[in-house]
């Protein structure tokens, strides 16, 4: 899908080993773009870029920890070498912390840990791709938020708060940059099944018929389902999109605790659908 739609497009890609990062990767590579791929595991690393050796000097993996300067410079030194610019950013890096604990038991390294993982790199990373977008007179940034910037989510109150502030830092710098033809938006996913959140593994067996009440469209998200999203904003068919977030959630947070139920109907009650 999207064949051309990236033709002649250099894309950097966060997280690009595996899950949401991976499919994106790959749909950029089968729409025609040029891609460095950043990983922070090494394994991951190595099996992207075995897999994808194909796409050969289209695709670079940078073995890289996005979440610190070093990291980042040496994802710029690749991309301007290799391809000598950047013409789309995806912010894909980000995780929901470690175990659930109440919010009075969290430490200050708990929050700085979910601020560099969740929201600092987005800062960093795009700073760093701006002067070259700038100068070039377009580009686009997407930034990979979550259905909980917008709806609680309990034991997880600082990582909410973090991916909150992803919604208002692309709609502001969507604002700042769009005289530099530079376009900034955000992809919110909900219920994708990645490494990180192996939904059809949490599911006892006897209830996997429930994923097509718990969510609207009837099955859980993929990362190609998230990839296309992206997809769509990092091409030119997105040309009038900007400083928004598009929530490829599979309906859930338009459902807003409303489930279908056995029969067919609706509940919004707290009881097995």
């Amino acid at each position: 899908m999207g064949d051309g739609l990236l033709s002649n497009r250099v894309a950097i890609v966060t997280g690009a080993g595996a899950g949401i990062g991976r499919g994106v990767v790959e749909c950029f590579l089968a729409a025609g773009a040029q891609v460095v791929g950043v990983e922070i595991d090494s394994e991951r690393a190595a099996t992207v870029t075995d897999d994808l050796a194909s796409a050969g000097d289209n695709f670079w993996c940078v073995e890289a920890d996005v979440t610190t300067a070093s990291g980042v410079a040496a994802t710029m030194a690749v991309a301007l070498d290799v391809f000598a610019t950047v013409d789309v950013l995806v912010n894909n890096v980000g995780h929901y912390g470690g175990p659930r604990q109440p919010f009075h038991e969290q430490t200050e390294d708990d929050w700085d840990n979910l601020y560099r993982i969740n929201l600092e790199h987005v800062f960093a990373c795009s700073r760093a791709v701006l002067p070259t977008m700038v100068a070039a007179g377009r580009g686009t940034i997407i930034n990979v938020s979550t259905v909980e910037a917008f709806r609680g989510i309990p034991t997880r109150a600082v990582y909410s708060a973090f991916k909150s502030g992803i919604t208002g830092f692309t709609r502001s710098l969507a604002l700042e940059y769009a005289r530099y033809g530079i376009r900034v938006n955000a992809v919110a996913p909900d219920v994708t099944e990645t490494p990180q959140v192996p939904y059809s593994d949490w599911v006892a067996p006897e209830d996997a018929h429930l994923a097509e009440q718990w969510v609207p469209i009837g099955r859980f998200g993929t990362p190609a389902d998230i990839a296309n999203a992206v997809l769509f904003l990092a091409s030119d068919l997105s040309g009038f999109v900007t400083g928004t977030t598009i929530h490829a959630d599979g309906g859930t947070l338009a459902a807003g605790g409303w489930y279908r139920t056995d029969e067919g109907d609706w509940t919004n009650r707290p009881r097995r659908p």
